[in-house]
């Protein structure tokens, strides 16, 4: 069983069109489970729940944003190993240091391609 079958991944974002392009593209790349969320506080309860391989996270969210739902991943037992990317459309250097101080595998700038987007979950789990 190739890593593509056996990937769980999580995409939170707020926003339906985005959320529906990054779900668009892990589907062209042949990824088949695939849940979301809308918000960074019912992906961490979820999470902390059932576990997934990796995350696929907007930064810009109500409430909880990516970071800070990166943040109560990597403090929780069961979480703080997920894989995390970045979804952010700032060219604000101070987000993804932050990011990368809390642990952030990878980051990816809005827009995106879906072949840039798998570049960038190869760079964390490996090749699909």
């Amino acid at each position: 069983m190739s890593i593509r079958d056996r990937l769980h991944v999580m995409v939170v974002d707020d926003m339906s069109t985005s959320r529906g392009l990054i779900i668009q593209a892990l589907e062209w790349m042949g990824l088949k489970n695939i849940d979301f969320a809308t918000d960074g506080a019912s992906a961490f309860r979820r999470l902390a729940a059932s576990p997934v391989h990796l995350v696929v996270s907007d930064y810009n969210m109500p409430g909880a944003d990516g970071l800070s739902l990166l943040e109560g991943l990597r403090a929780h037992p069961t979480t703080q190993r997920i894989g995390f990317i970045l979804v952010t459309g700032s060219t604000d250097p101070a987000i993804i240091s932050r990011g990368q101080r809390l642990g952030m595998n990878n980051y990816i700038r809005k827009p995106f391609t879906p072949e840039a987007l798998r570049s960038t979950i190869e760079a964390v789990v490996g090749r699909l």
